[in-house]
């Protein structure tokens, strides 16, 4: 029988087989979620969620504001906090907080969220 080699890519998951470890990761499916939503020139950054006051008036996820403009129906928000759901319960498990916060606005998300 012929070896066939070692598995690279499994159901969208990507795998790098290295000398004393697997590393698995979903790079070229993040990239492509990147350019589907116009985001594609976003810069990277090493904390995914910017840090929340104790001032309610300083904090950018604070409730809803009277006069708050609410994204209409364009704007594929829920779309986005489902990619980003997977992810982190796929291989971006340090993105699942930021990420829960986000979809407590998934109803009526302002540009703030």
């Amino acid at each position: 029988m012929k070896d066939i080699g070692k598995t690279k890519l499994c159901l969208g998951l990507q795998i790098e087989h290295l000398p004393n470890e697997t590393f698995v990761h979903q790079s070229a499916y993040i990239e492509k979620v990147l350019k589907q939503f116009y985001m594609d020139g976003a810069h990277p950054l090493s904390t995914p969620m910017i840090v929340r006051s104790l001032d309610m008036n300083k904090d950018p996820f604070r409730p809803q504001e009277k006069n708050e403009e609410f994204f209409d129906s364009e704007v594929p928000y829920l779309s986005e906090i489902g990619v980003l759901m997977y992810l982190a319960n796929t291989t971006r498990p340090g993105i699942t907080f930021p990420v829960n916060v986000l979809a407590r606005y998934s109803s009526a998300p302002t540009r703030r969220h």
